[in-house]
């Protein structure tokens, strides 16, 4: 029986830190270290470096679950109008179709995100609405161009964005 079990086989990702292809989205830095094709549609793993008060808007994933996990600092996450603040080793996982939102707190916090599966929409997302990013640092903040962000949502599939950014204040 186990023979004829066909095994799919990919190749070992190994990279080290400054490996992986760099975009600069939402301004943040967005760091692809795995992604659907290297992972055969398994996952897209991004690390995520963000500066204070850095937002989303309140949104969600039809297809994909994704898993936040704390390298560096401090984050608020909304989740189904529920929050929860995250430090150090702090995890939270959101399954398809839950809206949630995240605001970064401290004056820069280091993310590792894993979407599962990683059917290559996020991936396509994350490009469309950022840019290569020109070095492997934050870019100059600016304004947000909301319009950018919501025609790759809408051409990608892969964010449902559901309202503002539901932090009040605390995020301006």
């Amino acid at each position: 029986m186990a023979a004829e079990m066909k095994m799919q086989t990919r190749r070992p990702i190994a990279l080290d830190p400054d490996e992986g292809e760099p975009l600069w989205f939402n301004n943040d830095l967005l760091i692809l270290k795995a992604t659907g094709a290297q992972t055969g549609g398994a996952y897209l793993l991004v690390e995520e470096v963000a500066r204070q008060s850095k937002v989303t808007p309140l949104h969600a994933h039809p297809a994909e679950e994704e898993t936040f996990y704390v390298l560096e600092g401090e984050a608020v996450v909304h989740l189904d109008g529920d929050e929860r603040s995250l430090g150090v080793g702090g995890l939270v996982s959101v399954p398809p179709g839950l809206p949630h939102a995240y605001l970064v707190t401290s004056q820069v916090a280091r993310l590792l995100i894993l979407i599962t599966p990683g059917s290559g929409a996020m991936e396509q997302f994350f490009r469309e609405a950022g840019e290569p990013a020109a070095a492997r640092v934050l870019p100059e903040a600016g304004p947000l161009d909301i319009e950018r962000i919501a025609g790759a949502a809408e051409r990608t599939g892969a964010v449902e964005i559901v309202g503002p950014p539901p932090f009040g204040e605390r995020a301006a």
